[in-house]
């Protein structure tokens, strides 16, 4: 192979340390490439409307080579300018032809280029082809998440629209729409109530089974609040308590605000004022009594009496400590109504027996342990070997217990479990709430509010990564075309030094390794 085929091959790193190295480029070139590019400067202000000329100015770092071509579009511009000695008189030509010779003394030109491509190739061109994979990060991230808040906005809408449809209720005026659910509920337990009337026989069931396996009486502690619910009904806590119905029932009931609004919880105008205990005797007296404490004191009359089993004697000097105590074993003083006659329920004793907190988990706690014995008795009997001991158990049994079979018994099992669930629905459970605490409409209020601001902030949030996502896009748009042009002007200064160095050494190839490669990788990329 001739010498003049052997390629010189140049690492793009070490290109301007191979320019010194050989000479044809000072160490100390910089100082003097200050002065060329004041001279470009000041050149560049004072140029001819030429398109090409333009271009050149546009976008990229101004190199000997765009001067070498300004100056031939010069040639053509200011050909007029020429003097009879075929000297340019044009001050335009003149500044670009110094500017060329100042590059071309010392090649200083060359030492600018290489350092030029290792900026553009090694740092530049790097960092924006890392900015624009950033923009696209953050469109991809960006069109994410506006997909996130718009499912966690349907969410919190869809939300809110359950828990108002769970309640029964539209969801404009959540607080006058909860207030209004307050009429319904003493129909609903009264519903409840009649339909436990239809548990009779699968209370006799259980007591059967009871009276059985004890071998005792068990109708007194058998479901008390559910006997007394199936043969009385839902009377007053009262009655319940007491085994007779009041002759007077005072009523305690909530001043409704008149003007309640859906988005406030003003505590001036939304509080629910229960003001002052109403007395609604039948009489039309005020018979409310306080305890000094805000609450009532009940005074049972038939606890009462003057014989109530209590003696002491001081005629020996001792103290017989005698007592005997009957039903609840609490003496209450007696009321003037009371010494009259009269047989008053108020405060917790007003309220109905599902009304009542303690009364309505009593019951609840019978409906419960009524189901969890009929559970074991269908598990009992589906067993093939819990049969088998079942009938050897059972021979003596009363025939209610050896009557039912497997479909009977999973029949009042859902029959229980029927009036269970409809006790505790999601619209009585919040009614039950509203009924004994003042401030849970306000919590209530609040919570499903806060739904709706949650769901107004997931659509802020869209908003701000839709601006975002356009940033970014506006940004990528405008970055794309810059790294291009970049890209462009760098590989033909890369083929210019190649062929300039070239002609150094007879024409003989030369390539400048890393420079094309990392420019193709950078486009594909």
């Amino acid at each position: 192979m001739n010498e003049q085929d052997i390629p010189i091959d140049i690492h793009l790193n070490k290109l301007l340390d191979w320019l010194i190295s050989r000479r044809i480029c000072p160490r100390d070139w910089q100082k003097n490439i200050l002065t060329v590019r004041q001279n470009i400067n000041n050149a560049i202000q004072d140029m001819p409307a030429v398109d090409e000329i333009a271009n050149l100015l546009a976008g990229t770092y101004i190199n000997y080579f765009h001067c070498q071509r300004i100056v031939e579009l010069l040639r053509e511009t200011e050909s007029s300018s020429k003097n009879i000695f075929g000297q340019y008189s044009s001050k335009r030509m003149k500044d670009w032809l110094e500017i060329v010779k100042l590059y071309e003394k010392e090649n200083i030109y060359l030492a600018e280029a290489a350092q030029l491509l290792v900026r553009n190739i090694v740092y530049e061109l790097p960092s924006l082809k890392k900015q624009l994979v950033k923009l696209k990060q953050i469109q991809e991230e960006s069109s994410k998440k506006e997909s996130d808040y718009a499912k966690n906005e349907n969410n919190m809408r869809e939300n809110y629209a359950l828990s108002c449809q769970q309640m029964d209720i539209e969801g404009k005026n959540v607080k006058k729409e909860v207030f209004s659910l307050l009429d319904e509920l003493p129909g609903a337990l009264n519903t409840i109530a009649v339909s436990s009337k239809d548990l009779s026989f699968i209370r006799n069931y259980y007591l059967e089974f009871l009276n059985f396996t004890l071998k005792k009486d068990m109708d007194s502690n058998c479901l008390p609040v559910l006997k007394h619910i199936i043969e009385k009904g839902n009377t007053t806590t009262f009655e319940w308590r007491t085994g007779e119905p009041p002759e007077v029932v005072e009523m305690t009931t909530p001043v409704l605000p008149l003007d309640m609004d859906c988005g406030s919880t003003e505590a001036t105008d939304d509080q629910i004022d229960f003001g002052d205990f109403v007395a609604n005797s039948e009489s039309g007296d005020d018979r409310s009594s306080n305890s000094p404490n805000g609450d009532f004191v009940h005074v049972d009359r038939d606890e009462c009496k003057p014989d109530n089993g209590v003696q002491i004697d001081f005629g020996d000097g001792d103290i017989n400590w005698d007592i005997s105590v009957e039903t609840s074993g609490i003496i209450e003083l007696q009321t003037p109504e009371e010494q009259e006659g009269g047989k008053v329920a108020r405060g917790t004793d007003a309220l109905s027996v599902l009304e009542n907190e303690a009364t309505r988990n009593s019951f609840y706690n019978d409906l419960l342990e009524l189901e969890t014995f009929l559970e074991q008795r269908v598990l009992e009997t589906e067993s093939s070997e819990n049969d088998v001991l079942s009938s050897t158990f059972f021979h003596e049994a009363p025939p209610v217990l050896q009557m039912q079979s497997i479909e009977s018994l999973r029949e009042m099992l859902s029959s229980v479990k029927t009036i269970s669930s409809q006790l505790m629905t999601t619209k009585l459970k919040h009614l039950y709430l509203i009924k004994s605490s003042p401030r849970y409409v306000d919590r209530l209020v609040d919570s499903l509010k806060s739904k709706l601001e949650t769901a107004e902030r997931m659509v802020e949030c869209q908003k701000a990564v839709k601006v975002k996502f356009h940033e970014a896009m506006d940004e990528q748009r405008s970055l794309e075309p810059k790294i291009e042009l970049i890209v462009g002007k760098t590989k033909v200064l890369l083929s210019q030094v190649e062929k300039d160095i070239s002609k150094r050494y007879k024409n003989r190839p030369v390539n400048i390794m890393g420079g094309m490669s990392a420019l193709q990788q950078i486009i594909v990329h």
